[in-house]
């Protein structure tokens, strides 16, 4: 895939996702509804992978893909970094670089939407029955599936990115230029998935292990699972 193929879903992602941000932020009800609803599923998010949280080798990214992926973080300023600079990203960024920061703004568009379907079902409280009522009720489930296909984009992304020879240095000589032009947050993004893969010996199996945890996950909800959150020992 080209760099300017990436660059052109990458502006649609970023408006959708600026767009539906805007809504919470010009309703108080539905920005707080949305921020039970993200309370309530980083919860879930970290009971679920809390081996991962919990082993050294995977703390580090099982807490990028927690907070900086999905979790209650403002992603404001980072995407106004972006948006302000993706020419100089086509050109500057090796191509697994801009893969990543595109496919982390399409998953978030598309978890925002998700999230705006859910939130105007269960409002501000609301039980993990309801919750598991609104999500199959909502439906989308090929958009459920692509939230999925969009982790596992961004972790093979990083996994590519942490192979390339010299993208350290790389990262490390561009903290003080990014902090002159204003797009601290933005390298803060990059540095933070580039240094929590690096840590691992086998990033791969990592993201492999998301992916799979989800998608169950997601089954048990859509087949009526009493139990949906609860996962065969792994």
């Amino acid at each position: 895939m080209k760099k300017s193929h990436i660059t052109a879903i990458l502006r649609i992602a970023l408006k959708a996702v600026m767009d539906e941000r805007r809504i919470a932020l010009d309703n108080p009800g539905v920005a707080a509804a949305r921020a039970a609803l993200r309370q309530f599923q980083s919860a879930r998010l970290v009971n679920t992978h809390a081996d991962l949280l919990a082993a050294k080798e995977t703390r580090a990214a099982a807490q990028f893909f927690l907070e900086d992926l999905y979790g209650t973080k403002d992603f404001t300023q980072r995407d106004a970094d972006i948006e302000r600079i993706i020419p100089m990203m086509e050109r500057l960024l090796p191509l697994s670089a801009l893969k990543y920061i595109a496919e982390a703004i399409e998953l978030d568009a598309l978890s925002e939407s998700l999230d705006a379907a859910m939130a105007s079902r269960l409002g501000e409280y609301f039980t993990q029955d309801d919750y598991v009522i609104a999500y199959q009720t909502v439906g989308r489930r090929i958009d459920r599936e692509k939230q999925i296909a969009h982790v596992n984009s961004v972790g093979r992304s990083l996994c590519e990115l942490v192979h390339i020879p010299l993208i350290g240095t790389t990262l490390a000589a561009m903290r003080s230029p990014a902090k002159l032009i204003r797009l601290s947050e933005l390298y803060r993004f990059l540095e933070r998935g580039y240094g929590a893969f690096k840590l691992m010996s086998r990033p791969e199996d990592f993201v492999a292990t998301i992916v799979v945890r989800e998608t169950v996950i997601l089954e048990n909800i859509y087949g009526g699972k009493t139990e949906p959150f609860k996962l065969s020992p792994q």
